[in-house]
């Protein structure tokens, strides 16, 4: 699951991040209201938190900017304000959640699992095709008898194929999606995941397979 980080504190940003990492998030981070705008409208984000004080565009505006474009992605609005007009201000702009600083972390995770919690409630919670499943609670890949739980980037490449079988996917939007855009890692990383699930797949006898058109992407098929 990615999430976006809009907090320009760079200490409680990059605190944050570790904790979002540790548990099985993927997390883009920006420092201002320009890139929070750039980055939400990209549509590749499961969750968002946006804090309301950032320079050169605040959170709210950025927020009212991405519904105005049809952005629907969860958001949790970040404040160091209480007052009752400024959560009301954020919910009314869009936001489903807020939260006021300082606040536990604990408390962070709940309201973001929470919150992604509701925009999946009519998604399947297992995915099929072929003779696999992939239950995304317990993140396993399932055929028969036979069960392997994913890693978390294994498991995210798996959800994007099987939420659309036999729809090519191109390595950049698996870069997007699940590295993120400010990522170091190489772009072959992609191939090597890839790699990666085919052996798998083929561990637990799937008849499905990724197929690879060369320079394009990879799409789900059945043998």
């Amino acid at each position: 699951m990615r999430l976006l980080l809009a907090e320009d504190e760079i200490e409680l940003s990059n605190a944050l991040c570790a904790i979002f990492k540790h548990n099985n998030y993927s997390v883009d981070a920006v420092y201002n209201g320009k890139d929070a705008l750039d980055f939400g409208l990209s549509g590749n984000y499961d969750g968002m938190i946006l804090d309301v004080m950032m320079p050169s565009i605040d959170g709210i505006t950025v927020l009212k900017k991405l519904r105005s474009e049809g952005i629907s992605t969860p958001v949790l609005i970040l404040t160091a304000k209480s007052e009752l007009e400024e959560k009301v201000e954020g919910l009314d702009a869009g936001a489903d959640d807020y939260l006021s600083k300082p606040f536990h972390m604990s408390e962070l995770l709940a309201r973001i699992r929470a919150m992604t919690r509701r925009k999946t409630d009519f998604a399947p919670g297992v995915l099929t095709f072929g003779n696999i499943s992939l239950d995304r609670a317990a993140y396993n890949l399932v055929c028969g008898e036979n069960t392997l739980r994913l890693g978390n980037k294994e498991f995210q490449m798996m959800e994007m194929l099987l939420s659309s079988p036999g729809r090519l996917i191109s390595t950049e939007q698996f870069m997007e999606k699940i590295w993120g855009f400010d990522s170091e890692a190489e772009i072959n990383v992609v191939w090597v995941y890839i790699s990666y699930l085919r052996k798998k797949l083929s561990q637990i006898g799937s008849n499905v397979q990724i197929k690879a058109s060369r320079g394009v992407g990879y799409t789900l098929t059945e043998c």
